[in-house]
């Protein structure tokens, strides 16, 4: 049986991952979550929206017999590889993720690290400052109890509903950006503070390069905490699995 993939995307390795298979002629579908508007056009056929949790998407993987899935999600989007990781064992499915390694910081770094959403919005709660708040849209409310501060706040989409904070500014555009870009936006922003996901990767690296160029401090959210599994560093890495993983399937 030729291989089937499973790739759960929403990164820019995703879509090169999924450029790559549609190339050697792999036949696959890219999922979204569907908490982007406009998602990046992809060469493979695409689905939009959850499966219902670990039963509904093993019910998936069985009913359109996927033989490989390669979970290439946001590092943050934490509870979707968790129910890859249980749904594959369920159904005998290989799995691998497509990882980025975490930012590490460098010389000239002035990154305050904290654990999780709740310890960046304690960890604001200080003196009035002008922040950017590089996080997505999806936890924003949850900076609410700060509300002395300026936010600038960068977004795929416009916001539905305006955003919680008496004074921010909203930037719609999408990465990958340029430290020349992120500089000039923060310097006329007058940004003195900068909240970040460690992300990892090269398509959202230039808010770190210009905040390190502008002397800046960083409050850094690590990455949440995944179950032990597979992992590849490059799209090369996953073509090569995909073609000698054995499955049940017979692949």
């Amino acid at each position: 049986m030729e291989p089937n993939l499973l790739v759960l995307g929403g990164t820019t390795e995703a879509t090169a991952l999924c450029r790559a298979l549609a190339e050697v002629g792999v036949k696959g579908t890219v999922s979204f979550a569907g908490r982007v508007a406009r998602p990046v056009r992809q060469p493979l056929p695409q689905r939009v929206g959850g499966f219902g949790g670990v039963d509904g998407l093993a019910a998936y993987l069985r009913g359109e017999r996927i033989t490989h899935v390669v979970d290439a999600t946001h590092p943050f989007a934490a509870q979707m590889s968790r129910n890859a990781l249980a749904a594959c064992a369920q159904t005998d499915v290989p799995l691998t993720a497509l990882t980025r390694a975490p930012w590490v910081a460098e010389h000239g770094d002035n990154w305050t690290c904290v654990r999780g959403i709740a310890d960046a919005v304690a960890a604001l709660d200080r003196p009035r400052e002008r922040v950017m708040l590089a996080i997505g849209r999806m936890h924003l409310a949850d900076f609410t109890p700060n509300r002395q501060h300026f936010y600038l706040l960068r977004l795929v989409d416009p916001p539905e509903t305006p955003p919680p904070f008496p004074d921010h500014d909203v930037v719609v555009d999408r990465g990958p950006f340029s430290e020349a870009d992120d500089l000039n936006l923060m310097v006329d922003h007058e940004i003195s503070l900068v909240v970040s996901k460690n992300a990892g990767g090269a398509g959202a690296y230039a808010k770190i390069l210009a905040a390190r160029r502008l002397g800046l401090q960083v409050i850094m959210i690590d990455r949440p905490e995944i179950p032990a599994r597979s992992e590849l560093h490059s799209v090369s890495e996953v073509v090569n699995w995909v073609r000698h993983a054995p499955t049940d399937l017979g692949v």
